[in-house]
Formats: C-alpha cells, structure tokens, sequence
C-alpha cells in the first residue's frame, strides 16, 4: 500500500514514489518479460563485496558514492522486482537525488532492463541442442553499478577462486575505501575510487599487505591511471571494441579479462569466453578453439549464451 501523502511523477516506463526520509524514493523502472531476477541476484550474490554491496533472497542493496559538478554524493539502494507491474522497485536515500538520472541508468544497466527476451531467446534456442534446458527465455547480462569496482573485482578474479577474490575486494574496500554511516545494516564502505587507489604511496606495498599480488596491484593501478588520464573510458558512449583494444595494452591483462569487462562494464551483447573454467565445465571435452566455433550459431547475443551456460552449472563448478 502506498503512504497517504505519496507523490507519484510519471517518467515514460520509470514511476517516481517519496516516502519519508528514511525509507528512500521508489523508482519503478519497466523491462520487457519474461524477467529472471534469480538468476541477476544469484550471480551478484556469489560476488558481493563485504560492507559495500548486500544481496538478500530477493532485493540487492549496496553504497553509492557518484561524483556530480564536483561534488560527492554518497547513500545507500535497494533494487527488488515487482514480477507482477513487471517493473523494477529501486528505493534511494535522499540523499542520491541530485544524481537520480545517474543512478537510475546505472541500475538499468545493471540489471539490463532494455534488452528483448523474445529476440534472443530466438537466437539463442538452439543452445538447448548442446546443453539440454540450458536457453532460458528472459536470462539478462548482469551489467555492473561501478565500472571501476567491476574492472577491479575482474583482475581480483584472475586465476583464483570467486570467494577469495570477493575475500580480496572486501580487503581493498575497508582499507582503501571511504567508511560511510547509512543507517543500513551491512552497508559501511564505499569502495575506492580510481583517485583513492592513485593516492595509495606504493600499490604492491599496499595491495600486497591485504593478500594480492604485485603483478594484480600493478594492474589496478594501471586501469586507475589509464582511466584518470583519459586512455580508457567506461562510460555507456564507449566503442567497445576500442577500449577492449586499449586493455589488451595493459600489460596483465589477457582476453578474458578484456572480455569479462566488456561483459560486465560495457554489457557488450556478443562476448563468448570461450577460455573461461566454468564454460569448459558447461561443455566439457571441447577445446576452446571448438567452443568459439559452436557459440558463432548465437551471434550476436553470445553474451546471453555464455550467462545461460553459466547458470547451467552448480555454483561449485561456476568462476569468475
């Protein structure tokens, strides 16, 4: 039920709600069904970052900390799903309006709400010759809310296992991060930014005394410079395949990071990691070389291919 004094905006498919000050703005954002939000939060959920980001049965929550004209703005958000309005329930603080264009597309990408089941789902069908059950009309991209963060929690993920990596970033963010008080149970961090790991006197030094290595520190500190100084850009007007050139420059990093950004950050449609452990696992006795022949059937929507093999698996068997 809505409160007696709501006032309600309508924005196209976007739908405006205030709720006294503690309870946030409501924000209803549509998407096309069929919708599976499981599936979303059960990938966020197995790489949550301790005190920045929490993801309970049926809501995912985290801090934000968006920058706007020069000045900072930091809150807390919760996204759930109304299944029945299909349409998103984001809830902000307050304190979030003044940058609400900004965190509201950031949700959309996210949780990848302008894409057409019905088309993919097209395309892809025939994944369920090679792995039975495994194309499921309505499986979406999880996008990311902080592309640094993403970019960063990827290199964390380089050859080791999604608990140790989520172990690492948690690290990264009470040491290096900003402590915020939300009022908001588990939300305490907000993770640092490019300039906060730029401020680090010495990355290995610093990254190396919470667990990660030199070769890892040095990479993040890398994106951080290449990011500040203009030779990367994360934002949604990117041309992907530019910016995925520019991080195959950057020494450590391989295709797979390159794609699982391009993934993540850029919500590029047609990305298949074929090297990655849990496709292998997703089709076992093919070489990877054989795996990126028999995903060419699903372009160009080989992203929603490789979230269906993904989700295909038990979450012991899924990496990062």
């Amino acid at each position: 039920m809505e409160p007696e004094n709501t006032s309600r905006i309508d924005l196209n498919d976007e739908e405006t709600e205030r709720r006294p000050a503690d309870e946030g703005i409501v924000f209803r954002l549509g998407y096309r069904p069929p919708y599976r939000f499981d599936d979303l939060l059960s990938f966020f959920r197995m790489r949550q970052i301790e005190g920045v980001e929490r993801v309970g049965a049926n809501s995912y929550e985290r801090v934000v900390r968006l920058e706007d004209e020069g000045t900072e703005h930091v809150g807390w958000l919760r996204v759930e799903n109304d299944e029945k309005k299909n349409a998103l329930v984001v809830t902000m603080s307050e304190s979030l309006l003044p940058v609400t264009s900004q965190v509201l597309e950031r949700v959309r990408h996210m949780f990848d709400t302008n894409s057409d089941p019905s088309a993919i789902h097209e395309a892809i069908a025939s994944l369920d010759e090679v792995v039975p059950g495994a194309a499921k009309k309505g499986t979406r991209v999880p996008g990311c809310f902080d592309p640094f963060e993403t970019a960063v929690r990827a290199i964390l993920g380089q050859q080791v296992t999604v608990a140790f990596a989520n172990t690492l970033a948690a690290r990264i963010a009470r040491t290096f991060g900003s402590p915020v008080e939300l009022g908001k149970e588990g939300l305490s961090h907000a993770f640092p930014s490019r300039r906060d790991i730029l401020a680090i006197p010495s990355i290995e030094d610093g990254l190396g005394e919470l667990g990660v290595i030199k070769t890892r520190s040095r990479v993040i500190a890398e994106i951080a410079r290449a990011l500040d100084e203009g030779e990367l850009d994360f934002g949604h007007g990117a041309v992907i395949a530019e910016q995925r050139e520019r991080l195959l420059a950057l020494k450590g990093i391989g295709p797979w990071t390159a794609d699982y950004i391009s993934l993540r950050v850029f919500n590029d449609p047609d990305v298949f990691l074929e090297g990655d452990a849990g496709i292998k696992h997703a089709l076992p006795d093919t070489t990877p070389k054989e795996r990126l022949a028999l995903a060419e059937q699903w372009r160009p929507w080989r992203s929603y291919a490789n979230l269906c093999l993904w989700n295909s698996l038990s979450p012991s068997k899924e990496e990062d």
